[in-house]
């Protein structure tokens, strides 16, 4: 008797991707995806998806898993537990970070961190680069070496003593990925503003959770933003923001993609779903919805929709940062902290596609196609993944999501695979929800039971990223050695 011609079929289901929607069988051989049509053959395992949406996988492609803080705590989640929370909620690729602190070698901590991931993910990842010292070793032998490895991303801060880099060590780094191909991801925010803010919030005896998001003025973000674009601008060097919060810094990303500047947005859920009043609980309770930058107002939601719809944000990733609400994570600094000492972030792995099915398909204008798009087509196009990854396509890896369209779940702690033990969006109810998840062709979690063997996802190596669009041409040498000569360099 001949053999199965596909290892699975996936039958009858309604297929989308971020430009089709149809309703077909799909056959998987290999961790690939060999046939797409109305009727196949028979796989050795077969999955009915009648009245079922079958995705692809989700990619997030901003998340902190196993990770030290500059201030030397480590967050809750191991890539194991990070992982699964992914896989359950939907997601089947992770861009977490391996974070340099100052005095480490970049290299270094490279290695150390891609053996934490070997021995620990269970969905696919690649990593973005960390930097915070821009020192010769790190900007002419480590990132040139890196990039060549598949590392072809490299995040900044431009706030946060310990990791900040001024606007001189800025152009460094942006120049060294010119060189090499690199995308830079950047957290814009005015470094001054903040610590201005911040010590006379505190010298006032304003220290609860909610004088975090006063700490952070809208207008930090903004400046930020403006700097890093003509920084971007200047060496025609693409740039990500990531956590873009505002509406004015949406609208100043609009404004420069429209002039040709290679630089590109992400928001993720928290500003989306939240706002600055839910960090004004009792006592320390808001600690549990700090992140940086802060959610803002119903404004901004708004505005930040319009910019997901219109493309001048092209990404929502989780920024998944996981701190319990203990002593171990937000409330390290004893039992009466000041808001600058309750660590940042907040879970959202598991959270990010049920919360944007919801309001993007069942709920919203946006629609099926756009969910696809802007929670993995977008960015592993961005991100250089892409057809391997993000899409349903003759030849990509098989990784899929299946979705029950009319399954309703409310939120709750009890739901939560990550090790924060808690979710920030308790109480919400979706409708649409993951019941199985499908990483290289094998289906890696059943109506929420994961049961994949923890290092059994793979590194992704890849160039830099988009560095081509929105301007389609990147700018020569010759020419910006003459931008450089006309501005009297």
């Amino acid at each position: 008797m001949a053999s199965p011609a596909y290892d699975l079929v996936i039958r009858n289901g309604r297929l989308a991707t971020a430009s089709d929607d149809f309703v077909a069988d799909i056959g998987i051989r290999n961790g690939v995806i060999s046939a797409l049509a109305d009727r196949l053959d028979a796989g050795r395992e077969e999955i009915d998806a009648t009245g079922k949406l079958v995705l692809p996988g989700g990619v997030d492609s901003h998340c902190h898993i196993e990770q030290l803080s500059a201030g030397g705590l480590l967050n809750a989640d191991t890539f194991e537990s990070a992982t699964v929370s992914a896989a359950v909620g939907g997601t089947t690729t992770v861009i977490p970070f391996a974070a340099q602190h100052r005095g480490n070698r970049l290299r270094t901590v490279v290695e150390d961190y891609a053996r934490l991931a070997a021995q620990g993910a269970v969905v696919d990842y690649t990593f973005h680069l960390i930097v915070t010292e821009t020192d010769d070793v790190t900007l002419q032998t480590d990132l040139p070496a890196l990039a060549g490895e598949g590392h072809g991303s490299i995040k900044v801060f431009m706030t946060y003593d310990l990791l900040k880099v001024d606007d001189s060590a800025l152009l460094d780094v942006l120049a060294s990925a010119r060189e090499t191909g690199s995308l830079v991801c950047v957290h814009a925010e005015n470094h001054g503003m903040i610590a201005w803010m911040s010590q006379r919030l505190v010298d006032d005896g304003k220290t609860a959770p909610k004088f975090h998001a006063v700490s952070h003025p809208r207008a930090a973000e903004v400046e930020a933003i403006h700097r890093l674009i003509l920084a971007s601008e200047l060496l025609d060097q693409p740039v990500m923001v990531f956590h873009v919060s505002t509406a004015e810094g949406a609208d100043l990303i609009r404004s420069a993609r429209q002039r040709g500047v290679k630089v590109y947005g992400e928001t993720c859920p928290q500003y989306l779903f939240l706002t600055a009043d839910d960090l004004d609980k009792p006592g320390l309770e808001g600690a549990k919805w700090m992140c940086s930058p802060p959610p803002r107002t119903r404004r901004d939601q708004e505005a930040l929709w319009q910019a997901l719809g219109d493309g001048a944000l092209q990404v929502i990733s989780s920024d998944h940062a996981p701190y319990r609400f203990d002593e171990t994570g937000k409330l390290s600094a004893g039992a009466s902290p000041t808001f600058k000492e309750i660590a940042n972030g907040l879970p959202g792995l598991q959270w990010r596609m049920p919360l944007l099915f919801d309001a993007m398909i069942s709920r919203g204008p946006l629609g099926l196609q756009k969910f696809v798009e802007l929670t993995a087509t977008a960015p592993a196009k961005i991100y250089n993944l892409h057809p391997k990854k993000g899409t349903l396509a003759i030849g990509s890896d098989a990784d899929l999501v299946i979705w029950d369209p009319e399954r309703e779940m409310m939120l709750s702690d009890s739901l939560v695979q990550d090790r924060t033990g808690y979710t920030p969006y308790v109480g919400r109810t979706v409708r649409g929800w993951p019941i199985a998840t499908i990483r290289r062709g094998d289906v890696i979690v059943r109506d929420g039971q994961c049961m994949a063997t923890p290092g059994s996802g793979v590194f992704l190596p890849r160039t830099g990223g988009a560095a081509a669009a929105p301007s389609g041409r990147k700018t020569s040498d010759a020419e910006l050695a003459a931008r450089f000569g006309a501005a009297g360099v």
